[in-house]
């Protein structure tokens, strides 16, 4: 993430203190990731059964919310107020994101060792149908062309109906660079023309060394470092006011940080899946905008957006 220093041109009135300052805090980040990441982590059972119960107790809520179509999206269970709010920026282009946190009688879920990672983010794209956007999210074999860079490869396995197995290789840069080999197993529902939602489920996640050289080779499963050891991703779809609703729910599990540094390094690891999402949610949104809209508007927009993200 970035501050309003580092947003603002040099001038005669900055101060080389701060900037020093704000390079030494970098510095220090890198130095300290890097001290993390030097030793591999093990996905301990205790970590896999907190989010084996928080996947559960998560599931339980998006069942009833998606059989009860009047609040079938997320804005639906929102006050008023807020449903206006958010209507206002999804009607102007941009995305609603927020964080959510999925409790077992109202307690935080633990899970030993690892950090459980919850958003979930919404965008509305005005003549778009239900059936095109399941065209699009279910072109596999392309996603690495709709959500480059983060998606470097992509390809559809199998497919059996609404069943599908698929391979995407994410390529992350922040600090330090992540390549990862995934694979997931996908379940579409149609509900009825204005209706859909999928479900999608990381069943392997393997990092790669040397990506991109005749070398790569994915590491071992004893010899991971934990960025990401599980992934799933809960999509509904809903075409109403002129338009079509997307809504994208993700849950990862990563390893966690020395109790020591967190206060450093764990807003740096929360702020990933957060703007992957933003990334996700905004490739899909530009993707299915209208033809006849000017591309250069669409491009210009996302841009605009990516500023605004990146200013928070």
């Amino acid at each position: 993430m970035t501050d309003r220093v580092n947003c603002r041109p040099l001038t005669s009135n900055s101060t080389p203190a701060v900037f020093s300052k704000r390079a030494a805090y970098v510095a220090g980040i890198i130095l300290l990731v890097a001290s993390v990441t030097a030793h591999a982590a093990k996905l301990k059972p205790e970590a896999l059964k907190g989010w084996n119960r928080y996947v559960a107790l998560t599931e339980a809520r998006i069942d009833r919310e998606q059989r009860d179509l009047p609040h079938f999206l997320w804005i639906d269970m929102m006050s008023e107020e807020e449903k206006k709010a958010a209507e206002v920026q999804l009607r102007n282009g941009q995305l609603v994101i927020n964080k959510l946190e999925t409790k077992d009688h109202g307690e935080s879920i633990k899970a030993p060792g690892a950090l459980i990672h919850h958003w979930i983010g919404i965008a509305y794209i005005p003549g778009v149908s239900v059936q095109q956007a399941l065209a699009l999210v279910q072109d596999y074999n392309n996603h690495y062309k709709v959500y480059k860079p983060e998606i470097e490869r992509s390809q559809l396995i199998s497919r059996n109906g609404d069943d599908f197995k698929i391979y995407l290789r994410y390529r992350k840069k922040k600090i330090i660079t992540v390549v990862l080999n995934t694979y997931h197993d996908v379940h579409y529902s149609v509900g009825d023309t204005n209706h859909a939602h999928c479900r999608s489920y990381s069943t392997k996640v393997a990092e790669v060394e040397d990506a991109g050289t005749p070398g790569e080779h994915e590491r071992a499963p004893d010899d991971q470092n934990g960025f990401m050891w599980r992934m799933n991703t809960y999509w509904r779809f809903e075409a109403r006011n002129g338009g079509l609703y997307v809504q994208c729910e993700a849950i990862t599990l990563t390893r966690s940080v020395p109790v020591a540094l967190r206060w450093l390094i764990e807003p740096y690891i929360n702020s990933i899946p957060r703007e992957s999402l933003n990334e996700t949610m905004n490739h899909t949104r530009d993707s299915l905008l209208p033809q006849v809209q000017n591309p250069e508007d669409v491009k210009q927009g996302s841009a605009q957006r990516r500023l605004e993200l990146s200013a928070h």
